[in-house]
């Protein structure tokens, strides 16, 4: 900082001392000071007024030189407040403290942001080793004659695999690209398991789907949605029967599979998280329930999930009152 920038920083008080010494010298000269006495006070004065400003201008140009030697030392930036001593001055301190707030909170931001980006990382990692099972399937299926129905079964997967990752990615930008129309979930449950029939025929599940309701939503979601639970069903719970039920503006999804442990249940829409069953099968990324949770939230839909260990599991989708038509 200049000198002359600080004395303009410091307009203020320069102008009331300025004041101030012309007061009392104008008082000193009603009181009968001799002139040279007052010449001499005025000149003192002036030099420690001057001297004043001076090593206040030094004192201000060494502390922001340290503060710009430790910001070009730091790799991350935003860690400044940190490093930042606590002022004594009671003028800076509110500074201090705001900078203080604002450094933690950026820190906190970085740190969310790297913890996110690892899991992403992780994620994709995990879904790379899934994807391969199915295609290397289908090179085997293709060097054995390439039977269509298996085929078309691993492609399937393969798809739906695709379908989770991209749908993933978007999760952050998702009411972009959210499109709330007239839909009959009958007719989306029926999309659901038409595009996963390969799957589900080869997992020997049977599936019922009882009741009509209509409601506003965004249809390519929802069936997304239906799809991950079937999908869901031909991994853990082969040879299962599923019911679906519609009314009143809820859709109930059951299962008579192996169900989720107790200590499991208060989990299983957590980022990353697997559980016993998926980590025995090898075929879980824990990313399926999670993205239902998600776009659940996005679409204003409750969600409720109940099972009991080797009985059954059960999804309660509930969607709000002012989307429902006459169901």
């Amino acid at each position: 900082m200049s000198f002359r920038d600080y004395l303009a920083a410091k307009a203020v008080s320069l102008y009331l001392t300025g004041i101030g010494g012309l007061y009392l010298i104008f008082v000193s000269y009603l009181c009968g000071v001799p002139a040279s006495l007052l010449a001499v006070l005025l000149f003192s004065a002036a030099a420690v007024v001057f001297l004043g400003f001076i090593l206040g201008w030094r004192r201000m140009n060494r502390r922001l030189k340290m503060l710009q030697n430790r910001l070009n030392e730091l790799s991350e930036k935003y860690l400044i407040g940190e490093t930042i001593e606590r002022p004594k001055d009671a003028l800076e301190l509110p500074y201090y403290l705001l900078m203080k707030e604002i450094s933690r909170s950026a820190i906190g931001a970085v740190e969310q942001a790297r913890a996110e980006k690892q899991e992403y990382c992780d994620y994709v990692d995990s879904w790379v080793h899934e994807l391969k099972t199915p295609l290397t399937a289908c090179s085997l299926i293709l060097s054995n004659g390439g039977d269509p129905a298996k085929l078309r079964r691993e492609l399937r997967r393969a798809d739906n695999l695709t379908e989770t990752i991209l749908t993933h990615a978007k999760l952050k930008t998702m009411e972009k690209d959210t499109r709330i129309s007239h839909a009959n979930l009958h007719n989306l449950c029926d999309q659901a398991i038409r595009e996963e029939m390969e799957i589900l025929i080869s997992a020997n599940i049977n599936i019922t789907v009882d009741g009509e309701c209509s409601v506003y939503t965004d249809s390519k979601l929802f069936v997304f949605i239906l799809k991950q639970l079937l999908i869901n069903c031909a991994k853990y719970c082969r040879g299962c029967q599923i019911s679906i039920t519609l009314a009143n503006g809820i859709l109930t999804f059951s299962d008579n599979g192996p169900g989720i442990p107790a200590h499991e249940l208060n989990r299983v829409t957590e980022r990353g998280f697997t559980g016993a069953i998926g980590r025995s099968s090898g075929q879980s990324t824990g990313m399926g329930l999670y993205i239902v949770s998600e776009l659940c939230k996005k679409l204003n839909i409750g969600l409720e999930i109940f099972s009991e260990e080797h009985c059954f599991t059960r999804f309660v989708f509930h969607f709000p009152s002012q989307t429902l038509q006459k169901c």
